[in-house]
């Protein structure tokens, strides 16, 4: 099996809101299933809402951060997967 290799880091996350920031290692866009995986984290989800500088975008370019809304806690560290 193919060692992955992640396409993200989460850097913050907002519990309030479910917002979790995460810096792009590859482009991310619209309508991926990802996962986000870290020490005891596991959400599958399809990225639907994500944002820069607050204003909605359809991708997040490497390099970038976006906050994307998340269907459960995260954690800073954690590691973002494209879904196989």
């Amino acid at each position: 099996m193919p060692e992955r290799k992640p396409i993200g880091k989460i850097t913050h996350f907002f519990p309030k809101i479910s917002v979790a920031v995460i810096k792009a290692e590859k482009a991310i866009k619209s309508g991926e299933k990802i996962v986000i995986e870290g020490h005891g984290t596991k959400v599958e989800m399809t990225v639907e809402s994500m944002q820069i500088e607050h204003a909605p975008v359809k991708e997040c370019k490497k390099g970038q951060e976006a906050g994307l809304k998340v269907p459960g806690e995260v954690h800073e560290g954690d590691l973002v997967f494209k879904a196989e």
